[in-house]
């Protein structure tokens, strides 16, 4: 069965401080995406990778890929308006047959345990996503008050979130809904159970200059 990743990168430098684009900003002499794309290889040397990009990163993204002699086929694609609609259109480059992880440019440190994992239980149960539990204590909060709440029964969401590909086409084939924070909660709302397997704890999100300067600690290491 054939696998397929979607990676998205819409993201902005705001948080970072950057004008660049955080998925290009440079990670140990290379941009972030880059290394994200090179683990997916490192898991599956015959992926087939879609890149959603924003509007008008295209050029820019050619160049990279050039500069740094990325010879591994991609599919580019524009951007939507949010997540769902960027993740939508990247979904529209698909074959309806196979595994599709859908993840984050800029989490470049997921594990190849973790893509073996949840792209290996995506294919036996149709979707898997990975999760680590919260090391922190935790407490709910609304207008009104706050009180405390067991960590043990939540769980942190990362990506990839792993699917087949004729079930998360079916799934996006609906309208935007707000609730729709990640791609697992539009696969829920068609009316599946979500499979959860143990991620990696590395595998953070890069979004501010701390996070790039953990990434760059962990790969150094």
């Amino acid at each position: 069965m054939q696998n397929w990743v979607i990676v998205v990168a819409g993201g902005s430098g705001s948080r970072m401080g950057s004008e660049t684009p955080k998925q290009f900003l440079h990670l140990l002499g290379k941009p972030i995406i880059l290394h994200t794309l090179e683990k997916f290889i490192e898991f599956d040397d015959s992926i087939n990778i879609v890149v959603v990009l924003p509007k008008g990163e295209e050029s820019r993204f050619q160049k990279i890929v050039a500069e740094h002699q990325f010879n591994h086929p991609i599919s580019i694609v524009q951007g939507g308006t949010t997540r769902f609609h960027s993740v939508k259109n990247g979904l529209e480059k698909l074959e309806n047959q196979g595994i599709v992880g859908i993840h984050d440019s800029v989490r470049p440190l997921v594990s190849v345990n973790t893509l073996k994992e949840t792209y290996s239980k995506a294919k036996t149960l149709g979707n898997a996503i990975p999760v680590i539990s919260p090391n922190d204590s935790m407490r709910w909060v609304d207008s009104k008050s706050n009180r405390s709440i067991d960590r043990g029964s939540l769980r942190i969401i990362q990506t990839p979130q792993c699917f087949k590909a004729d079930l998360i086409k079916e799934a996006f084939n609906t309208e935007y809904q707000e609730a729709f924070t990640d791609d697992a909660s539009v696969f829920e709302h068609a009316g599946y159970q979500i499979n959860l397997v143990d991620g990696n704890r590395e595998n953070i999100k890069l979004t501010t200059p701390e996070d790039l300067k953990i990434a760059e600690s962990l790969l150094d290491h």
